[in-house]
């Protein structure tokens, strides 16, 4: 197997690099976030709360749902791989559309499971796709609203849709990294899936909470699967500061819905801009974008003009659209840059 491929956050030799790869937030933790690990360092000498419970019953409030069947940890990445581990075996078929996170597939060749690939047509998860793509030894489907690397989002409707078209026994797990940037009105929660027994609904601080550093990532688990779950995941893995940070910011919604609008008015800024370059932006309900350049060769210059101007963006290679590069929103000041600099490449490569 291959290592987990991590960016190359450097820009050229002598520049401080401005990273826009990792989609991370654009601010600091709001500052009671920050007092709250200050404070919670006078206890660091005792272990964490194994089952987060403070924390649980915090997104719990927010979320209006049952803190029991709300299991934390080292961000979605955990929950995700101690999913596969209970579930999936050798024989067994994993099902995910094709721009869907890479990370599951490593975690499906370590429990010797097979990978099924659904198309994303127009850069979106596409529901009658991944029906046809299903098979009696389907085990698991993964599905990512909003998408990454893609930014696109289907409406929650076709999420239940695909639900009633699963056999019972086959676990779906919906990945929401980015559902707080998804704008308001646009589909309701499918927290009511896990009800039937058979949907898991991740969530993390990553991202609109911007505690990526801390690693928090949290489920929605039918009581069964939270049994389950829990027999594989490290009951340490949540720090005592990254809880109390967590909790923090899970309540100041105040700060978080300010961070969604900013975000958006510069999401929808750079991608006009870019647009009028001839570039075509995938529209997008994140804190990133994703650029298709048309050739492989244009996205590599590109990036590397970018580097060459401290601004460090992701290549898709990876992701099988090497003509593309992600870009994520940063600050007022780092999004009129990236424009400014793109519109000049674009003056020697048009």
């Amino acid at each position: 197997m291959a290592p987990y491929a991590l960016p190359d956050i450097s820009a050229a030799a002598g520049l401080q690099p401005i990273v826009l790869a990792q989609n991370e937030h654009a601010w600091p933790p709001a500052p009671q976030v920050q007092d709250a690990v200050r404070a919670a360092l006078g206890r660091a000498q005792l272990y964490p709360d194994g089952e987060c419970k403070e924390l649980c019953a915090a997104i719990a409030d927010v979320h209006k749902l049952n803190p029991d069947n709300i299991v934390c940890g080292s961000g979605s990445m955990e929950l995700m791989s101690g999913l596969m581990q209970a579930y999936m075996s050798t024989g067994d078929r994993m099902l995910m559309g094709e721009y869907g996170y890479l990370f599951m597939r490593t975690l499906a060749k370590l429990a010797g499971a097979t990978v099924d690939v659904a198309a994303e047509p127009a850069y979106r998860v596409d529901i009658d796709s991944l029906l046809e793509k299903l098979r009696p030894e389907t085990r698991f489907v993964f599905v990512v609203n909003p998408g990454n690397p893609c930014g696109s989002v289907i409406h929650n409707d076709e999420i239940r849709r695909l639900r009633a078209g699963l056999p019972d026994d086959v676990l779906l797990l919906v990945d929401e990294a980015y559902a707080e940037f998804v704008d308001e009105g646009f589909h309701q929660p499918v927290f009511d899936l896990v009800d039937l027994g058979n949907t898991v609904v991740t969530r993390t601080f990553s991202k609109i909470y911007g505690l990526a550093g801390l690693r928090v990532g949290w489920g929605y688990f039918p009581g069964d699967v939270r049994d389950q779950l829990r027999k594989v995941l490290n009951p340490g893995s949540v720090s005592l500061l990254s809880q109390v940070a967590a909790q923090a910011a899970m309540e100041d919604q105040q700060t978080a819905l300010l961070a969604r609008r900013q975000i958006a008015e510069q999401r929808d800024y750079l991608s006009a801009q870019i647009s009028q370059l001839g570039l075509s932006v995938v529209p997008s309900q994140t804190n990133f974008i994703l650029v298709d350049f048309v050739t492989p060769e244009a996205a590599a210059s590109a990036f590397e003009f970018l580097r060459n101007h401290a601004l460090v963006v992701r290549p898709m290679v990876g992701y099988g659209l090497p003509a593309c590069l992600r870009i994520t929103i940063g600050t007022s000041e780092q999004m009129q840059m990236t424009a400014r600099t793109l519109a000049d490449w674009r003056q020697t490569h048009a």
